[in-house]
């Protein structure tokens, strides 16, 4: 049997064709950022490529290897255990690491000597970042897109998410963020990922997309939270059709209390988060929200919020950035529930 090598962008149009697609790094690594639908079979731990390094660097690259080996076979003897031994003649994997060397050619002999078809990723992950990264661009260029437009708290994810149940092609920048994108946003409990990985969960997004169809996503500015949406579809958003979602001031308010139930769940938390706000709206403005939060009135301090801070700044924002945002097709929902936004959806498909 012999290795087969491709490069990145092969590995970029050919992830579907194979039966697994193996990480061969730590852990760690593998949590900053993988290839889309990868599986972790790490050659060396965490804690195992500390130590390797460590009498690397105190003692010798000969003694360092010789642990390093020792380990490696260890890992992938199990590894074959658990998850090689009821694989047919048939699977087909592609194998990587940080740079196609060791690790992954270690796990690649092993499962090459077997006797299965295994690939290596030239210059591993590293080249395949790259790779992804100057991709990026053309494939945002290819779609076209229906930019969700509205205020905060008009029901634009609702939306998203009753025309992806619909059917429709939606790509959910804050569903893959892990965040709300405001400066309320952050979900408790939820991480967001990595600015690698979140490139990586777009790319392999638009990947999936039929050109053909349109891509329903949301407005929204260049960063969510703390990761920041690729240059190349922020320009192709700011560049596209828009629809405007408007939703009465009650129905707004409304919706903020079911989404950001946790805010009316811990007060304690949400006075937190309003202290951000501390140096646009005011000390004194900031100050009285949380005392009114903090004695359970969460309600008026969101429509104060909506009307005071969000609402201002949003329409500036969509003005200045989304070139066909005076001319978008008004959507009138008639209440925030996921009801009204599904029969918005099913007419919005129908014409």
């Amino acid at each position: 049997m012999s290795l087969e090598r491709i490069s990145a962008e092969q590995a970029l149009a050919s992830l579907v064709d194979y039966s697994a697609v193996i990480d061969a790094r730590s852990e760690g690594e593998y949590a900053e950022d993988h290839l889309p639908g990868a599986v972790n079979w790490p050659s060396l731990n965490d804690e195992e490529r500390k130590i390797v390094g460590t009498r690397y660097k105190q003692i010798s690259q000969f003694e360092a290897k010789k642990l390093g080996a020792a380990l490696v076979a260890r890992n992938i003897s199990a590894h074959i255990q658990r998850e090689v031994l009821d694989k047919p003649r048939e699977w087909q994997p592609l194998v990587y690491c940080w740079r196609g060397g060791k690790r992954s050619g270690s796990l690649a002999l092993i499962l090459d000597q077997i006797g299965f078809k295994v690939t290596l990723v030239d210059g591993g992950y590293k080249a395949f970042r790259a790779a992804l990264v100057a991709d990026l661009p053309q494939l945002a260029a290819r779609h076209q897109y229906q930019v969700v437009c509205g205020p905060t708290g008009a029901g634009k994810t609702r939306l998203l998410h009753a025309l992806a149940a619909q059917g429709a092609q939606v790509l959910d920048l804050e569903g893959l963020a892990n965040h709300r994108s405001s400066v309320l946003g952050m979900i408790p409990g939820v991480p967001q990922p990595s600015q690698k990985a979140f490139d990586s969960l777009v790319w392999a997004a638009l990947r999936g997309f039929d050109p053909a169809r349109p891509v329903y996503i949301e407005s929204e500015s260049k960063k969510v939270g703390n990761v920041a949406v690729p240059e190349g579809l922020i320009a192709a958003m700011r560049a596209s059709p828009c629809l405007r979602l408007d939703l009465a001031e009650d129905e707004r308010v409304a919706l903020l209390l079911e989404d950001y139930d946790f805010f009316v769940k811990d007060t304690a938390f949400f006075c937190d988060r309003l202290g951000a706000l501390t140096e646009a709206r005011g000390k004194d403005v900031v100050s009285d929200w949380q005392a009114r939060a903090h004695s359970g009135d969460v309600a008026s301090v969101v429509r104060e919020l909506l009307l005071q801070h969000y609402d201002p700044v949003y329409l500036q924002s969509m003005r200045r950035n989304f070139t066909q945002y005076d001319t978008a097709q008004v959507l009138a929902p008639s209440d925030h529930s996921t009801a009204a936004m599904t029969t918005l959806a099913r007419s919005l498909l129908a014409t």
